[in-house]
């Protein structure tokens, strides 16, 4: 029940920073943007404390670590994979054409249209 209560008090937070991001509307950007900021570091210090959060924390970390460990191909293996499926595309677009085009004619002959 009190993970519950954080969770609420972390989004009564940033809807305070929302709010007084709207209740500055007259002030400088930096005043407007500084309470969202607040807002928001004040609840995602609130949600850390809960288990949830904890784990949402835990998961972004594992995340992260795991993303470094991917290996990323390489520019040249890049560029070869991007002309293909350009290629690929540019050949079905033509393919496509053909086909519509020759049952346009099919079409236009069978209705007596086409000569």
């Amino acid at each position: 029940m009190l993970d519950k209560i954080k969770l609420v008090v972390a989004f009564l937070l940033v809807v305070a920073g929302i709010a007084g991001f709207y209740y500055l509307h007259e002030s400088a950007a930096v005043l407007k943007l500084a309470s969202v900021l607040v807002g928001l570091l004040l609840a995602a210090g609130v949600a850390w404390t809960s288990e949830p959060g904890k784990r949402f924390f835990a998961f972004g970390k594992d995340s992260v670590a795991e993303a470094k460990r991917v290996v990323w191909p390489t520019r040249k293996e890049t560029l070869q994979t991007t002309a293909v499926v350009i290629a690929f595309a540019v050949t079905m677009a033509l393919f496509l054409w053909a086909v519509d085009a020759s049952l346009m004619v099919v079409v236009n002959k069978m209705m007596g249209r086409g000569e």
